[in-house]
């Protein structure tokens, strides 16, 4: 018979993680195989060609267009900065100058006498790709960028906002149940990841803006408390672009759900240790799950199996994490898997297994497409 697997989130001690850091396109990779970095160090730049500004000058200044290529006071190629005067022209005899200054720092691309336009091209963008975590360059992809490796404890969320952020992991939660209000966030949590337990209000998370907080992991988060926060319903759209100024990962869902111990308890063992965190989720197709990455020293990392697991087996004593209701965000393990499809209560038959609730012990009945494994 062969297995059955479920989708599941990583909560590992230790995991080879691997990271390619990749540019929008080509340019500069700045450091070398085998080289360590961390998370703030650039190790590939490149520059986006700049905005293109059409700008129909023979209508701006009142000119014929065959004249236009007369008036204008700068070359092709020529770079001039913003509010630069770039053509003039004269009217009433004389009497009145008519100026065109360019609204942007730009370079004149081109001049037509047919139509009476320039072409100006804005200063190029640079990018810089970011290792995101600290680590040894394993791989240089010529042109494009590097593949970093660590090893390292790594955990899954289940819904996060805002990019990539690194800080100094800081428990502020005592135990699982904690609440984090506004109260408990401190001008010294400057630049530090937090930990909370069940649940951070969002009088917290922009207490937490406001002090500069890089970011924030929690077991629950309010729906209402994230739309007044964005300024608008997530809905099933790819997130990890937000741009407030602070990154947030829920590691259980939406609603007061203490984190669960293994989770909680693998962050409180790093407390105070370098941790890089990315709120990116996608939910549908291409899965895309928020993490958090905590770099282990040399010391820890022998025995490291060389991959991770393509996925995890479905087995009596396998962790499950419930993620429909009535008991949405529960944990529990596994007791029993009837091979054969199981009529429901709503009359439909489906596959399903029995799990025993951490929280009580009580063992209830699951479709199997109702629960996500806790990969260890």
């Amino acid at each position: 018979m062969g297995h059955a697997y479920t989708p599941g989130l990583k909560v590992t001690k230790r995991a080879v993680v691997r990271k390619q850091r990749l540019l929008p396109i080509k340019g500069d990779v700045l450091v070398k195989k085998g080289d360590k970095v961390k998370p703030n160090d650039i190790v590939a730049k490149t520059e986006l060609p700049g905005i293109v500004l059409p700008v129909n000058l023979a209508n701006r200044l009142g000119v014929l267009p065959a004249d236009v290529p007369s008036i204008v006071t700068i070359k092709e190629d020529q770079r001039v900065e913003a509010e630069t005067t770039i053509a003039t022209s004269k009217s009433f005899f004389g009497l009145f100058t008519n100026e065109y200054k360019t609204p942007i720092a730009s370079t004149l691309e081109s001049v037509s006498n047919i139509t009476g336009q320039l072409i100006l091209r804005g200063d190029p963008i640079p990018v810089e790709v970011r290792a995101y975590i600290t680590g040894t360059v394993t791989e240089i992809f010529p042109e494009e960028g590097v593949m970093i490796e660590e090893v390292a404890a790594y955990i899954q969320g289940i819904f996060g906002i805002g990019g990539e952020v690194d800080g100094t992991l800081e428990v502020i939660s005592e135990t699982l149940d904690d609440v984090v209000d506004e109260h408990k966030i401190k001008p010294e949590h400057k630049g530090k990841i937090l930990v909370a337990g069940s649940l951070v209000t969002g009088a917290a998370l922009n207490k937490a803006v406001e002090y500069g907080v890089s970011g924030i992991i929690t077991g629950g988060f309010e729906d209402q408390d994230l739309k007044a926060f964005l300024g608008y319903d997530i809905g099933v759209a790819i997130t990890g672009t937000e741009e407030k100024g602070i990154s947030l990962v829920v590691t259980e869902g939406f609603g007061q759900i203490k984190m669960a111990p293994r989770t909680f308890n693998l962050l409180k063992s790093h407390n105070g240790h370098l941790v890089s965190i990315n709120g990116s989720t996608q939910i549908r197709a291409g899965v895309i799950r928020p993490e958090v990455i905590i770099p282990l020293g040399e010391e820890l990392q022998a025995d490291i199996p060389s991959a991770e697991s393509e996925g995890a087996a479905l087995k009596i004593g396998a962790y499950l994490r419930i993620i429909r209701r009535p008991n949405f965000g529960e944990i529990g393990v596994v007791t029993e898997l009837p091979p054969d499809p199981t009529k429901l209560d709503s009359g439909t038959y489906a596959r399903i297994l029995k799990l025993k609730l951490n929280k009580n012990g009580e063992e209830v009945i699951v479709p199997r497409s109702n629960v996500e494994m806790i990969e260890e």
